[in-house]
């Protein structure tokens, strides 16, 4: 027998606990308890990677000229905020990762006056421009590494340099330990002018900045200061983690999965990633930040920081440990990418987002990254069939949503780039048979504006990376005269979020079966939303009387493309059939709602005996939800509705099932 039903079955009152415990759990997301919301807090925030984006020039890479003519697309998708992926001038080893010079624009580019020509424009349509700051590492062709190398007065330890091992066998010196570069190999590279290692935790051409000199964080300090003083909005720290390694140069300890001692998986990385002085290094720009603001009026500047780390030290980025010390305004989410794939189900969805929402703190702002420039495209991770699907959970979770270039008409991967045009490090450190594993090209090819040559993106003869051949039906122009369209249902969702409920509303998810994700978003004298999302490739019946307070009628709001259904729409709360990979966010007016109270002496509510129709739903609840309560209660009930023990108990009594649990209880008093 099914153990659901087992359980229903000899013990209805522990099961009808459980289940009152799984569907009464509901996450506030409100910030501060306050009705005021800073810009940046449920905004939309778009990743510019400007190679790609818009060539002004003709010569097959995207500029700043090229992002400027195109900003009013930002606006008319409803866009707040955008982040540019490094501008600055670079040898372009990494593409814009290795800066050369922290305050000079790269000349393939623009200049400083275009830079001013697009900051106009971006004020002009009401868009914050956040910049890419990567203080990890510098190029080798930086005028600082170059000073370090020449042991100049003042930068002699300006990078983090070591004289290395004796060779046993005579000839030159082994590199200090068994560090990884992320980009395969050893992190140390020989430098014969200097005669010791430097260490470089991505490619030999981009050296490690030393933070533990006064000097280096001043000189960071000051590049913030500059472009602060440009206008920007604020800054994405890069690989904030890999700021600090350990003073001793400790070989890190094996992992015992990865035999290859070049491969990055070959050992833990707990003496080069992670280490506290990181936490507090964001804890001191976030000041510099803050002071800024308050020196130079305007909106708050703020801080998003990438850090690919377990959940536990992501949160530390908030806020220090005493809560006294504010950090990042937006620690990166990856869940979205990290956790979830095409093979997900609906519990393992639910998990994922109540994971973040869990641990994060109670006063702070979620947010939900789906893709960026070193991941593959939602279309390519999920399936084309759920491009849709993913906008539609990404823009109605609370907080803030973050939408890599392209994903708003559903870009995807090209995966047949051909070896002599790719252009990623990570896959030219390969050879020609395997490349493409570890390519992040295919998700960096240029925006597809049109049908015209070169997808409208360029005039040029060939483009820096070849353009997906799909544009020629895939492109931004199709997509505005289609009836029916990703852009379409997109710029729907960006509107949409703007409601009251969807920016400081609960939260209550549960996964209805293994293929249907449910949540609803509810404000008190507010419209609530409901969201059903179907990631299965059939037709699936849903009940949402499964959520306590909704109406028998509700109204579609947002259908996904491919649906059957269209805005204005009425549906039954009871009686809801969705079909194939179908996305759906259904509005219920407050003005109708009807509030139903839970009455502790009725046997089995009324709502309760409608969620019990279906098994498998409440096991999915029990999965997704068991984790999150246990987490919520242990730390104190962070933003979640729990029944009291007591009310419990006498719920039990009331239902005539003392003899199962009031009764055991009874006799341990």
């Amino acid at each position: 027998m099914n153990n659901h039903l087992l359980l229903h079955r000899q013990q209805p009152g522990l099961y009808r606990i459980i289940l009152l415990l799984a569907i009464s759990a509901t996450v506030h997301c409100t910030t501060g308890g306050s009705d005021t919301r800073d810009w940046w807090q449920n905004t939309v925030f778009y990743q510019i990677y400007p190679r790609s984006f818009m060539d002004s020039d003709g010569d097959g890479v995207g500029d700043l000229r090229g992002i400027t003519s195109k900003l009013q697309h930002l606006a008319d998708a409803g866009i707040g905020a955008t982040w540019l992926s490094p501008i600055f001038r670079s040898p372009m080893v990494d593409f814009g990762y290795d800066i050369a010079d922290y305050t000079a624009i790269q000349p393939e580019y623009g200049t400083m006056e275009d830079f001013d020509g697009m900051m106009l424009e971006a004020n002009r349509l009401g868009i914050r421009i956040v910049l890419d700051f990567v203080p990890n590492h510098s190029s080798d062709q930086c005028e600082w590494f170059q000073r370090s190398v020449a042991r100049e007065v003042g930068y002699d330890d300006f990078f983090v340099w070591h004289d290395g091992l004796v060779n046993p066998d005579g000839g030159d010196p082994l590199p200090p330990n068994n560090w990884q570069s992320v980009f395969y190999g050893s992190a140390w590279t020989f430098h014969p002018q200097r005669g010791q290692f430097y260490l470089h935790q991505f490619t030999k051409e981009q050296p490690d900045l030393n933070f533990r000199n006064p000097a280096v964080v001043q000189q960071m300090d000051d590049v913030m200061r500059f472009w602060l003083g440009k206008g920007v909005a604020g800054f994405r720290i890069d690989a904030v983690n890999h700021l600090f390694e350990v003073e001793d140069f400790l070989d890190e300890p094996l992992t015992g999965t990865d035999l290859d001692p070049l491969s990055y998986g070959y050992t833990h990385h707990y003496y080069t990633k992670d280490l506290p002085e990181a936490y507090e290094m964001v804890y001191h720009w976030r000041s510099l930040l803050d002071q800024w603001t308050q020196e130079h009026g305007g909106p708050m500047r703020i801080m998003m920081t990438e850090a690919y780390a377990n959940i536990s030290f992501t949160m530390k980025y908030y806020r220090s440990a005493d809560g006294i010390r504010a950090g990042s305004h937006m620690p990166f989410n990856f869940l979205l990418i990290t956790d979830l794939n095409q093979a997900s189900s609906a519990p393992d969805f639910v998990f994922t987002i109540n994971k973040w929402l869990t641990y994060m703190p109670r006063d702070q702002n979620a947010n939900w990254v789906v893709g960026n420039h070193d991941q593959h495209r939602v279309g390519s991770r999920f399936g084309k069939e759920r491009i849709d699907l993913i906008s539609v959970l990404l823009m109605t979770l609370p907080g803030i949503a973050v939408t890599y270039y392209g994903e708003e008409i559903g870009m995807v991967d090209y995966k047949d780039i051909p070896w002599e045009d790719t252009k990623d490090p990570t896959a030219r450190n390969t050879n020609n048979q395997v490349y493409m594993d570890f390519s992040r090209d295919p998700e960096r090819t240029p925006f597809q504006w049109d049908d015209s040559t070169n997808a409208g993106f360029s005039t040029a003869v060939k483009t820096w990376l070849p353009i997906n051949p799909n544009y020629l039906q895939l492109n931004l122009k199709n997509q505005k005269q289609a009836e029916k369209s990703h852009y379409k249902t997109y710029q729907q969702l960006v509107k949409l979020r703007q409601h009251e409920t969807l920016q400081r509303g609960t939260i209550q998810l549960i996964p209805y079966n293994e293929e249907v994700v449910t949540f609803v978003r509810e404000l008190p004298d507010r419209d609530s939303f409901s969201i059903v999302l179907n990631l299965s490739p059939r037709e699936q019946p849903v009940d949402l009387s499964i959520f306590a307070h909704l109406s028998e009628q509700l109204t579609v709001v947002v259908a996904s493309s491919s649906s059957s259904f269209t805005t204005g729409d009425l549906v039954r709360r009871d009686e809801l059939l969705i079909g194939p990979y179908d996305a759906l966010v259904l509005q219920e007016d407050s003005s109708s709602r009807t509030r139903q109270r839970l009455i502790l002496r009725n046997p089995l509510p009324v709502t309760l005996a409608s969620a019990a129709k279906d098994i498998a739903v409440i096991a999915s609840v029990l999965i997704a939800l068991g984790s999150c309560l246990y987490q919520f209660y242990r730390r104190g009930g962070i933003g979640v509705a729990v029944w009291s023990r007591q009310a419990l108990l006498g719920w039990c009594y009331n239902s005539g099932c003392d003899d199962e649990y009031n009764g055991s209880e009874k006799k341990k008093m």
